[in-house]
């Protein structure tokens, strides 16, 4: 067995691209998401340890001792991150020369080739779901017969065959495990969710053909595989145990309402826990599926409505209807369930006209909070490749972070340059939040609670900061 050290490595002050965060860049107020696609084979390798860096403030120089006290590290990689990952994987094989080092990532899974050919410090590639391609590496299986796996031998880079779906998704340890070892929880923090929060995965894969979204086209595919409901029950059991100071359980399957019958069955279980929980949704649930969720302790469900505008919908495969999206939100308003809206300006087809279409719609579906994305054209989406063959891309890359690791437009159009895509954001959050209902609602939820108050005065500092300084981004290539 070898020691294994699984890395989320230092990047850009405040970057969250790490192995569970899906918009891989510094968002308008602090945030950081559970590196949860790195606490799962971590909690299968005996002896291992889990760092993640950036929530926890490490530097090279803090996690470059580690190299020494592994035989193999296991790091997790982004587009935007990947040639600042790269020098640390040549940091650390300096330092340890017989570390046996290798990515992981929706980034290397789509480019294996490429990723190992950036440098001689990294020895394999774990492609698709790579946690017991992990496993196997660690307990010393050779190199060739470890599916999944690409890796640098004496004669040139080989691919070995794809690992086979994984189908039992209860054969899977609990992360809450990992997190106990080796985490601080109160480094995690997300807008939507209650602080101290902790986030799990009750399957993978999703349903929905997103042209933009990444893990489904990378890692999870389309089927949407799930752990038993006893079986999450039993983890989230262990994790109120062993963190009596979680105020929240987000549950972050790309959709945990693909399938009706397990988000049910899973409610009722959490239900008897009395325990408060969050999910990623659709905006196409019936009312009495939400009214179910809702009698069982779901406060709060991240729906990703992307625009208001049917067309642009189409284009990017959303699979979903504006008439229902406005039913949903109704229902969520009567039964008295917040909902955080995503959206994203700048997809095919947007216009000038159907981003004001945009504007309105998330004003009047009214959802308690928002994030507002630019288009990330990540490599291995259909979006990316869309947009090489029609050159919608800014560079080479599609998915780039400016020098301070904010987003920058991946997109331009010849009817819409990318200055107005960018300033469109700070438009459509002005335009939401700067009403004095949607003002007067926060302050209520603040003075209600005054852990709420501390977390959204600090919000408030940074995200004033973030649209006063984007300006100035707006310019960086």
């Amino acid at each position: 067995m070898r020691r294994t050290l699984f890395l989320n490595p230092p990047s850009f002050e405040g970057f969250d691209g790490g192995a569970g965060a899906r918009y891989q860049a510094r968002r308008e107020v602090r945030s950081f998401w559970y590196p949860t696609w790195l606490a799962q084979p971590a909690a299968l390798v005996d002896d291992s340890r889990l760092v993640d860096a950036p929530p926890a403030g490490q530097t090279l120089a803090d996690i470059l001792p580690l190299a020494r006290d592994f035989e193999m590290a296991v790091l997790y990689t982004s587009t935007p991150s990947f040639d600042s990952d790269v020098r640390t994987a040549q940091a650390l094989k300096d330092e340890n020369p017989r570390l046996l080092l290798g990515l992981v990532g929706a980034h290397v899974a789509v480019s294996p080739g490429p990723s190992l050919e950036a440098s001689t410090a990294i020895d394999f590639v774990a492609r698709s779901e790579f946690d017991f391609t992990i496993k196997e590496l660690a307990d010393g299986r050779p190199m060739d017969q470890i599916d999944g796996l690409s890796y640098r031998a004496a004669d040139g880079v080989m691919h070995n065959r794809e690992r086979a779906v994984l189908e039992d998704m209860d054969a899977l340890p609990f992360v809450t495990e990992v997190y106990k070892r080796d985490l601080k929880i109160e480094n995690y923090v997300i807008g939507e969710a209650l602080y101290p929060y902790i986030s799990l995965y009750t399957g993978r894969g999703c349903r929905s053909r997103c042209t933009f979204c990444l893990w489904p086209q990378t890692i999870g595919g389309h089927r949407y595989r799930v752990r038993s409901a006893a079986h999450v029950v039993r983890e989230v059991a262990l994790g109120r145990s062993y963190f009596p100071q979680v105020r929240e359980f987000f549950f972050d399957d790309d959709t945990l309402t693909d399938n009706l019958p397990h988000v049910e069955a899973l409610a009722r279980g959490l239900g008897e826990l009395g325990v408060t929980w969050s999910c990623n949704a659709k905006a196409n649930v019936p009312y009495e599926t939400l009214r179910i969720l809702k009698d069982n302790g779901l406060r709060l469900m991240v729906v990703g409505y992307e625009s208001g505008n049917q067309t642009i919908l189409n284009n990017i495969k959303k699979g979903m209807r504006i008439d229902r999206a406005r039913q949903f939100s109704e229902d969520c308003h009567k039964l008295g369930l917040k909902i955080h809206g995503t959206f994203i300006v700048g997809l095919p087809g947007e216009t000038k006209e159907t981003l004001e279409e945009t504007f309105r719609f998330a004003r009047e579906v009214s959802p308690h909070t928002i994030q507002v994305s630019l288009p990330a054209a990540y490599p291995g989406t259909a979006l990316y490749r869309q947009a090489q063959e029609n050159g919608w891309l800014r560079d080479e890359h599609g998915a780039r972070v400016a020098g301070a690791g904010f987003q920058v437009t991946s997109l331009e159009y010849p009817h819409l340059s990318h200055a107005e895509i960018f300033e469109a954001v700070n438009t459509f959050y002005r335009r939401f939040y700067m009403r004095p209902g949607k003002v007067a609602e926060i302050l209520w939820e603040m003075l209600r609670d005054r852990r709420t108050m501390a977390k959204r005065l600090r919000e408030a500092v940074e995200f004033f900061g973030f649209l006063g300084a984007r300006q100035d981004r707006a310019s960086e290539p």
